[in-house]
């Protein structure tokens, strides 16, 4: 008779992973952002008999989630309500969020963990099935925001809404928000939007505060106005229009600005390639997310003539057009 495994007892379903692929930074002054689901990485929670050190890690720190939610709903009674004991009993059974999702990579691995449990344990949830208006996506952000705070001190809420909805996100601005549709891939395309592994882990909240430092300076500020977020809602209305031509020429002057303006915000090994996909044209690369480590996003015409100038380095083709 075959003996029944019960590791990996699965506790909830799979969230993925996102990408923001235009608004880091920007979507802060109000830009426009675009924010894709990322289905190569996910995350889920579980119970193991056996547990790894790791998982032991992640149950101790969702045991601090917990307290921390706990704390929410009495302090925002009317923003969101959780079954706490339940999250409790199964936290104290060795719950865990077993995920492939790299920490600190601008890839979204808190995001992912913050919609699994409000998916299990919030109390009147709104649910993906439903007709997703305006203010449900709003609340919804706004619920999430206040959650993944607890990893980052200050969250906008965009990631979890991602993995947790699964759907592209287009932000208009601040307090406009909706799924958006993305033009479907061309398979054969030799144009790609990569990721390039910076191969080491970036820091978010150190790279925000740097970001609001300089905020207090108005040539910063006028940067940001006329050049970054210009461009960063140039790229947005490209890309949803599926105007490769136009895109690439603003992904050009975006990677312009953020060389720039935002050098501490890319790994200093980087700067030179930065600097050579633009004199190039082989390649354009950008922040993924907060920067300072993790993913670089690249955008190319080509991806082959990418790869051959990026030899030696680690690419994931994420989209093709």
């Amino acid at each position: 008779m075959q003996s029944i495994n019960l590791d990996h007892s699965m506790k909830g379903p799979l969230f993925y992973s996102k990408i923001l692929l235009f608004g880091e930074y920007g979507i802060i002054k109000n830009s426009k952002g675009l924010s894709i689901p990322y289905n190569f990485y996910n995350g889920a929670l579980k119970v193991d008999e056996n547990p790894s050190e790791e998982a032991i890690k992640s149950n101790e720190s969702l045991g601090r989630f917990a307290s921390y939610l706990e704390a929410l709903q009495v302090d925002q009674p009317d923003l969101v309500q959780f079954n706490i004991e339940t999250l409790k009993a199964d936290v104290a059974e060795g719950m865990y969020f077993d995920s492939t999702i790299p920490q600190g990579y601008g890839v979204g691995s808190s995001g992912a963990l913050v919609a699994s449990i409000y998916d299990k344990y919030a109390l009147d949830k709104i649910t993906i099935l439903e007709n997703l208006t305006r203010d449900k996506l709003l609340k919804l952000k706004s619920i999430f925001g206040q959650m993944e705070s607890f990893f980052h001190g200050k969250s906008s809420g965009l990631d979890p809404l991602n993995s947790y909805l699964s759907l592209p996100i287009l932000i208009n601005s601040k307090d406009d928000i909706e799924p958006a549709g993305i033009p479907s891939q061309t398979i054969d395309g030799k144009g790609a939007v990569f990721l390039l592994d910076s191969g080491m882990v970036g820091e978010t909240a150190p790279m925000v505060n740097l970001f609001m430092e300089n905020m207090k300076q108005e040539g910063f500020r006028k940067m940001l106005k006329t050049q970054f977020v210009k461009h960063t809602d140039a790229c947005v209305d490209d890309f949803l229009k599926g105007d490769v031509k136009s895109l690439l020429s603003n992904v050009k002057q975006l990677s312009k600005t953020v060389l720039g303006n935002f050098k501490p915000m890319i790994p200093a090994s980087f700067h030179d390639l930065w600097k050579q996909g633009i004199e190039s044209n082989d390649f354009y690369l950008k922040l993924c997310g907060s920067g300072g480590g993790g993913y670089i996003l690249g955008f190319t015409e080509d991806i082959e003539k990418a790869r051959k100038a990026l030899d030696g380095h680690k690419l994931e083709v994420v989209y093709n057009f």
